[in-house]
């Protein structure tokens, strides 16, 4: 049975690999949690919510204090959304229809299902968030994304990079297209996005996560943040503390 429910996780909290038989909505009222499946990972800041279908290998690590909201799918609904794990943003009624499915009061089987489904149609209506990191099947791909997974603040260029895990720039701007549909500027960027929701949800400042995440000043950081994420880096962790942490 796939678990559902609701509480507070530590940061550095982690949930191993697993799966489930209906699918999974993980939603996070505040804080910030990657789910990793292997097709790569996807990071879900505070009001987004990530999917997980059926029989997926999936893990999750949790950074902050995270309020977390579990919800289990039936098999025979998954059919609403996407055959691929994702992230949506979360409508003011698809999160109310979350915290009353996951909340303390009991609701009878048939009344759970009629809000699930307003969840559901509330989400397929939205598009994925643009925070999914694929992961390479190559090895050299593979070769080059650890050494950025070690260090996302490396400044070297993707020549310098495939001259330390031995392959041409040309083949690995071709392999990053081929395999993980993303340039290789575009891959590193969301990386960095990654790593900056998670630094400045465990309360690092605004200038200290650019510097370490590898942009050059703060307002490149700003700037590039809020185009994925959809807000400041500073208004997103003003809102993570006003939500508790």
């Amino acid at each position: 049975m796939t678990p559902q429910g609701a509480g507070w996780l530590p940061g550095g909290f982690r949930m191993g690999s697993h799966s489930h038989p209906g699918g999974q909505l993980v939603y996070a009222a505040s804080g910030v949690f990657a789910t990793t499946t292997e097709f790569g990972t996807w990071v879900a800041p505070a009001d987004r919510v990530t999917w997980t279908p059926p029989g997926f290998e999936h893990s999750h690590r949790f950074y902050g204090r995270t309020d977390t909201r579990i919800l289990a799918v039936p098999f025979e609904e998954c059919g609403a959304l996407a055959r691929q794990p994702c992230v949506f943003a979360v409508s003011p009624l698809s999160r109310a229809g979350i915290l009353a499915l996951t909340g303390e009061k009991e609701r009878s089987a048939e009344a759970a299902r009629r809000v699930r489904a307003v969840v559901l149609d509330e989400l397929r209506e939205v598009p994925g968030e643009p925070l999914h990191l694929p992961e390479p099947r190559d090895d050299r791909l593979r070769a080059v994304t650890e050494l950025l997974h070690e260090d996302p603040g490396r400044e070297e260029t993707l020549a310098g990079l495939g001259r330390a895990a031995g392959a041409s720039e040309r083949t690995l701007s071709r392999l990053f297209h081929a395999d993980l549909g993303m340039s290789f500027q575009r891959w590193r960027t969301v990386l960095r996005i990654h790593h900056a929701l998670f630094r400045l949800a465990e309360g690092e400042s605004v200038t200290d996560t650019a510097i370490a995440c590898g942009w050059s000043n703060p307002s490149a950081f700003i700037g590039a943040f809020t185009a994925v994420v959809g807000q400041t880096p500073g208004r997103y962790q003003a809102g993570l503390r006003g939500r508790g942490e």
